[in-house]
């Protein structure tokens, strides 16, 4: 278990998870009846920036100890697919407290108070917890480089209340629904560009723009979202980022979205995988027709 020393006490660390190996190396080494608390994140999200530092604090309030009474494991969720679809994560900031090999909470967002409650309350207060302040709470607004917010993402994103999901469907082979180049040669100039990406937003009546194909997922959250669609026989074009950077890269400014998977219907973004499940979850039954 990480340590780091302070004074003639050591403190307990974070442990930046490298591979899957890795996350079962520490798994197992950490007692049962230790809490361990398992951050989801991603370097895009820029809440996951200020839920590093919180984390990184906490965990120095609680010293090192052997057996371990608290571990905080880190990882990167795109990274680790599996791992990230086993504790059902669908948006970062995500933290996982588990004890005894039971999940005992789980936490969505960046809210530094609600995570050092939910450890306090399962692992108990450290010794040394007035070391932890709290940082200013902060108003989360839409940019460029940062998704919305779960309470937003509650709410069905589309602008004209499109509720026929209908259409087309991905071939036996997973061939895409539009082409990987527009034409003979691809985007010279940012107009350009914006031309062949609308045209690519509506390719098909409902269009998801993920990593892979549906038959081979290459992410997680794609592979989710593509499950969700196939529960509800929903009908579906695809576009595989990971074949055009051009697109993967362009699709983010056009949309004003920095992650993928990407669900449009009929021109619209929808959202990432978070929006969807909430939109299908708290939507009427969608028909296809």
């Amino acid at each position: 278990m990480a340590t780091s020393s302070s004074g003639n006490q050591s403190q307990t660390q974070v442990v930046s998870i490298t591979t899957e190996a890795d996350f079962a190396h520490h798994s197992a080494s950490i007692p049962s009846s230790a809490l361990t608390v398992i951050y989801f994140h991603a370097p895009w999200a820029a809440p996951c920036k200020q839920m590093s530092t919180v984390l990184e604090t906490l965990a120095s309030t609680y010293p090192a100890e052997n057996p371990a009474k608290i571990a905080f494991l880190s990882l990167d969720a795109e990274e680790f697919p599996e791992i990230s679809e086993k504790y059902e994560v669908t948006a970062v900031p995500f933290i996982v407290l588990q004890k005894e090999g039971e999940i005992v909470e789980t936490i969505s967002g960046s809210d530094p108070s609600k995570v050092r409650s939910a450890v306090e309350t399962h692992a108990g207060k450290s010794g040394s917890s007035d070391k932890f302040g709290l940082p200013p709470a902060q108003t989360v607004t839409r940019s460029t480089q940062e998704p919305a917010t779960h309470a937003e993402e509650s709410k069905p994103a589309t602008s004209n209340g499109v509720k026929n999901l209908s259409g087309y469907a991905p071939s036996t082979g997973n061939a895409q629904t539009a082409p990987t180049t527009a034409g003979e040669d691809k985007a010279t100039d940012k107009e350009a560009l914006w031309k062949r990406l609308d045209t690519l937003t509506k390719a098909a009546p409902v269009m998801l723009f993920m990593k892979g194909t549906p038959s081979a997922p290459q992410c997680g959250f794609s592979r989710q979202t593509v499950g969700l669609l196939r529960e509800r026989s929903i009908r579906y074009g695809f576009f595989n980022i990971l074949a055009d950077d051009e697109v993967r890269q362009g699709l983010k400014e056009y949309a004003d979205w920095p992650t993928f998977p990407q669900l449009w219907v009929k021109g619209d973004l929808v959202g990432g995988l978070d929006i969807v499940s909430d939109y299908f979850y708290h939507s009427p039954p969608l028909t296809s027709r």
